[in-house]
């Protein structure tokens, strides 16, 4: 059973698994409205992990261009302008907080800050 909430619409606002001082129904857990509730986290869940994935393969990218470019198998010029130039950025930002390591100590002392 789910202890749920819901609002003047007659809307699912809340759905717990233990009781809790608003709710104002139990239902099933097989109930077609809790189903939908729980099945709306999982595609939130979903698009957010597809998202992480995303940006960590655009690293993934970036570095097998670098590697491409450097072994001479392709040349920067090789590839369409806007995509020249976004890996450009890329690269300058990446070097700019490269010089912002130093800015944390790792050892103990002053806290870790320099």
């Amino acid at each position: 059973m789910f202890y749920v909430q819901r609002d003047a619409q007659g809307q699912l606002v809340r759905v717990e698994a233990a009781p809790y001082a608003e709710y104002t129904e139990m239902l099933p857990a097989d109930h077609a409205e809790v189903q939908d509730w729980f099945a709306d986290d999982v595609v939130e869940n979903s698009l957010k992990q597809l998202k992480q994935s995303d940006l960590d393969m655009i690293r993934v990218l970036e570095d097998l261009i670098e590697v491409l470019t450097t072994k001479g198998v392709i040349s920067i010029t090789d590839l369409p302008p806007g995509a020249q130039a976004k890996l450009l950025s890329r690269s300058n930002a990446r070097q700019v907080l490269g010089g912002l390591t130093n800015l944390i100590d790792d050892s103990e002392e002053n806290g870790g800050l320099i």
